[in-house]
C-alpha cells in the first residue's frame, strides 16, 4: 500500500484557506434572523450547517451560502445526516452502491456551490450514550458509563445490546467495505476541491454489538489515508472523543494527534470541547471544566499551523436557554486563541 504521505505529491487543499484558525458556529440551514445577528454580536465568520437528502442539490446548497453570506458569515462546511453514519456505506449490502452515489452528490452539490468541506462519520450503530448527568452548578450533560451498556442512536434510530445489526461483522469487512467507499468519494472530491473530514468513533470503544467501530485508534486513520490516498481525505478531530480515550485507547495523546494531522494537512475541523475523565465513564463537562487544559489544545493546533475551523460541540446545557452555552464557549475559545496566537508568535 502507499504511504500515509504519498498523496501530497498532489496539492492538499486546505492550502487554499486562508491561514489562521477560524472559530465556527453551528447553525440552521434555515436561520432566523436573530440567529444571524446572534453569531455577528460574537464576531463569528464562519457557520457549519447540517440538512438532510431533501434538500441535496447545488441550488440549496448554494442558495444557503448566498443566504449566510448576505449576512457577513461564510459557510464553511455543509453535512447532509443521510449520508453520514449510515448502514448501508459501512456494513455494505445491496443498499451500499445506492447510498455511496447519493454521497458522491453530495459532494457534486458541495462543489458547485462552492462549500469546501463535509464531515463524515463511519458508525454504523450511532452515538452511545447512558443517561445524561450533571455537571458544574447543575448544568445536563451527555455522558456515557461503559458500565450501564447505554443505547446508540443516529437520528431517529437507536441501536441496544448486545447484537446492534443484522449479525457480527469481522474487522477486516468493515475495512473492505470503508475502501470501496471511500476511494470511490475521494475521486469526486478532488474533482470537486471539496474536503471530507472523518470524525472519530463516539465513543471510541471497538467492536460494539459485535461491530468494529474503525476510527477508534490513531492507527485507523493512518490505515484509512492509505487506503483513499487522497489529500481531500482528513480528519475531523473531535478532542471531546480522544479525550474519551486518552492515550491507553487512541495509542496517542490529542496533541501528538495534531501534530500528525497538521504535518500530514489532513487537520480540516475541530470539535473543541472537553470530558470530565476519560473512558469507561466520561461526562461531557464545560471547555473549562475537564480533565483537560483546553488552552495547550489551542496552543497546539496554532503550532500546528492549522487553517480550518474548530467549534464549540455538545455542550452543556445553561440555564433555560442554548445559545447561552454556545456565547459562552465561542468566547472562552476567542479568548484561548487570542492568546494562543500571541504567545506562539
Amino acid at each position: 500500500m502507499p504511504s500515509a504521505s504519498s498523496s501530497t505529491a498532489k496539492p492538499s487543499p486546505i492550502d487554499k484557506v486562508a491561514p489562521g484558525i477560524k472559530i465556527a458556529i453551528q447553525m440552521s440551514p434555515e436561520p432566523r434572523p436573530q440567529d444571524l445577528a446572534f453569531a455577528r454580536q460574537m464576531g463569528v465568520e464562519y457557520a457549519v450547517v447540517w440538512t438532510d437528502a431533501a434538500h441535496a442539490s447545488p441550488e440549496y446548497y448554494a442558495s444557503r451560502k448566498k443566504l449566510f453570506e448576505d449576512n457577513g458569515l461564510k459557510i464553511f462546511a455543509l453535512g447532509n445526516s443521510d449520508v453520514h453514519n449510515q448502514e448501508a456505506l459501512v456494513l455494505g449490502g445491496p443498499g451500499q452502491a445506492a447510498k455511496i452515489e447519493e454521497y458522491k452528490r453530495h459532494i457534486q452539490a458541495l462543489g458547485k456551490a462552492g462549500i469546501p468541506y463535509t464531515t463524515y462519520a463511519h458508525m454504523p450503530n450511532g452515538i452511545w450514550s447512558t443517561e445524561r448527568e450533571l455537571t458544574r452548578g447543575g448544568a445536563s450533560a451527555r455522558a456515557f458509563d461503559q458500565s450501564k451498556g447505554g443505547v446508540g442512536r443516529w437520528r431517529d434510530k437507536i441501536f441496544t445490546l448486545p447484537q446492534t445489526n443484522d449479525r457480527e461483522y469481522s474487522v477486516e469487512e468493515i475495512w473492505d467495505n470503508f475502501a470501496f467507499f471511500i476511494r470511490q468519494a475521494a475521486k469526486v472530491a478532488e474533482d470537486e476541491g471539496v474536503m471530507i473530514g472523518i470524525h472519530p468513533a463516539d465513543p471510541p470503544i471497538s467492536p460494539l454489538g459485535g461491530v468494529p467501530r474503525l476510527f477508534s485508534t490513531l492507527d485507523d486513520y493512518k490505515r484509512a489515508f492509505e487506503i483513499a490516498d487522497s489529500p481531500n481525505v482528513g480528519v475531523c478531530l473531535c478532542v471531546g472523543c480522544w479525550l474519551e480515550g486518552g492515550k491507553r485507547i487512541w495509542g496517542a495523546d490529542v496533541f501528538e494527534a495534531i501534530q500528525y494531522f497538521c504535518e500530514q494537512k489532513r487537520l480540516f475541523k475541530v470539535h473543541f470541547r472537553n470530558v470530565h475523565q476519560p473512558l469507561p465513564h466520561f461526562v461531557e463537562t464545560f471547555i473549562d471544566d475537564g480533565y483537560q487544559d483546553m488552552y495547550q489544545v489551542m496552543k497546539a493546533m496554532q503550532i500546528g499551523g492549522f487553517r480550518g475551523i474548530a467549534i464549540p460541540d455538545h455542550i452543556p446545557q445553561m440555564a433555560d436557554d442554548p445559545r447561552l452555552g454556545t456565547a459562552f464557549t465561542i468566547g472562552y475559545m476567542k479568548a484561548l486563541l487570542r492568546r494562543a496566537q500571541e504567545e506562539v508568535r
